[in-house]
């Protein structure tokens, strides 16, 4: 197929096929088939020529345009889990255990941390006592985003339940000096757990509970954005939530 760019690119600048040639160092025969044919010259060549021509490279040859190599594996990812449940709670209480500085959890109710370790405000106390700063955001049961999440996850009003009784197992740390509990009503597209450096993401699938979704750990990294996309996400609901009140 000609290459009806280049043809008329050349035809508007006075280019003929051998001062083009003359140009970029080729055979005329080349540039007459890269017109006529289609063809694509090799990219230095064609660089030579897009320079020539006061042209962008890519305008007139579109296959040389490379897409971003694509990473096998980011740096960030310490591990993908295909789902939410094949995770021990131990995970999750390990990763808080470990923090230093900072804790922040983004759900919606998450009501199987307390049910499957009782300890937890003990050890939520524990990190508070040595400085950790702690954020805990829940789901507002009275959200509409919240009861829309319900229906799709065919659980109808069990998860405004399930936020109430996680508000309930969450209310005692609100004295706690280091601890804030707040409520929001935003779409939840993933849930965060995270201790300094290390995140865990539950992603949220439609139609599915989160115990049936995919979630993948998280190590801040100096080059990766992955880390810091959700933590900035967390930051952003963070600002649109209201304190809950002792």
């Amino acid at each position: 197929m000609p290459n009806e760019r280049l043809r008329t690119v050349m035809a508007s600048n006075g280019w003929t096929h051998s001062t083009l040639a003359v140009a970029t160092g080729v055979d005329p025969k080349s540039v007459e088939r890269w017109v006529n044919l289609g063809r694509t010259p090799r990219r230095v060549t064609a660089l030579k020529a897009a320079e020539a021509l006061g042209e962008d490279v890519h305008a007139l040859w579109p296959a040389l345009r490379q897409a971003r190599p694509a990473r096998a594996v980011s740096p960030e990812l310490v591990t993908l889990y295909e789902q939410r449940a094949d995770l021990p709670v131990s995970t999750f209480i390990e990763l808080l255990s470990q923090a230093r500085e900072r804790i922040d959890v983004l759900v919606y109710a998450a009501v199987f941390l307390h049910e499957a370790y009782p300890r937890l405000n003990d050890l939520l106390r524990e990190r508070a006592a040595e400085g950790c700063a702690i954020r805990i955001a829940l789901g507002d049961a009275e959200s509409e985003n919240v009861q829309q999440r319900g229906k799709e996850e065919r659980f109808g009003h069990g998860i405004e339940s399930r936020c109430r009784l996680a508000l309930l197992h969450y209310r005692p740390l609100l004295d706690v000096q280091g601890v804030e509990l707040r409520t929001h009503g935003t779409t939840l597209y993933n849930s965060l757990y995270r201790a300094d450096d290390q995140m865990l993401v539950n992603a949220h699938v439609w139609g599915v509970n989160a115990y049936g979704a995919p979630v993948w750990h998280l190590r801040q990294t100096g080059g990766g954005t992955m880390f810091n996309t959700y933590a900035e996400s967390f930051n952003a609901v963070w600002e649109t939530a209201r304190p809950v009140e002792s």
